[in-house]
């Protein structure tokens, strides 16, 4: 799931879940409302994201891309360490500015699941 929200010079995208290629039929829409929107700073908020692929940063790249062509900035908070790794194997890590000092509300940890195996 991702919400977008905004203000007076920000986009937000808040992003919950996989960030996938089962999530790809979202993108482009989603990044259509956010060129949109014109804001000079994107902030994408990873603190709920649960694992991304190299489909997942392609979307991350290009809204990165949008917003550096028209002189705006888009910064990542949240995002672990799995997450940058794999924009920088894209060569792409450069394009977002890291918030390092965000620190993500404690998610509610899932339950475990039920052991079907012998005790």
């Amino acid at each position: 799931m991702i919400e977008i929200a905004t203000s007076s010079t920000t986009t937000t995208l808040v992003i919950a879940g996989d960030l996938d290629l089962a999530e790809r039929d979202q993108f482009p829409e989603i990044a259509t409302r956010v060129v949109g929107l014109r804001r000079q700073l994107l902030v994408i908020d990873m603190c709920r994201v649960t694992f991304m692929d190299s489909t997942g940063a392609a979307f991350l790249i290009s809204l990165a891309d949008a917003g550096r062509k028209r002189g705006g900035a888009t910064v990542l908070r949240g995002a672990d360490e799995r997450d940058l790794f794999v924009l920088e194997v894209c060569g792409a890590l450069d394009l977002f500015r890291i918030d390092r000092d965000h620190r993500c509300e404690s998610a509610p940890a899932p339950s475990a699941p039920a052991s079907h195996g012998p005790a």
